[in-house]
């Protein structure tokens, strides 16, 4: 199983979409469902058994710490970022939040 962070991005829900494609080990899917989320991109894999969507941020320790101890995986895809850079020069806060 591995874990991949913003599956639901332009990216990310193309990687999800690949490597369940071509392989049968299974994937988690976490996505805060930000402005340039795509959730429609994955809509095919729905019934899929091993396809799981989180709704979170990749920024909450707590929920990260439990998706790891539950699934165990055995690899991270981090693709979760926020696509336009002027976004994190007005509110860089938003983007450091411990």
């Amino acid at each position: 199983m591995i874990l991949v962070t913003g599956g639901c991005g332009f990216i990310g829900a193309r990687f999800v979409l690949d490597w369940l494609g071509e392989c049968d080990e299974a994937l988690v899917n976490l996505d805060a469902l930000t402005y340039a989320a795509r959730p429609q991109a994955l809509t095919s894999l729905r019934d899929d058994p091993r396809y799981t969507f989180v709704h979170g941020d990749v920024r909450d320790r707590a929920l990260v710490d439990a998706l790891l101890a539950r699934h165990r995986p055995r690899a991270i895809v981090h693709l979760a970022a926020e696509t336009h850079g002027d976004r994190a020069i007005a509110g860089a806060a938003a983007a450091h939040r411990p």
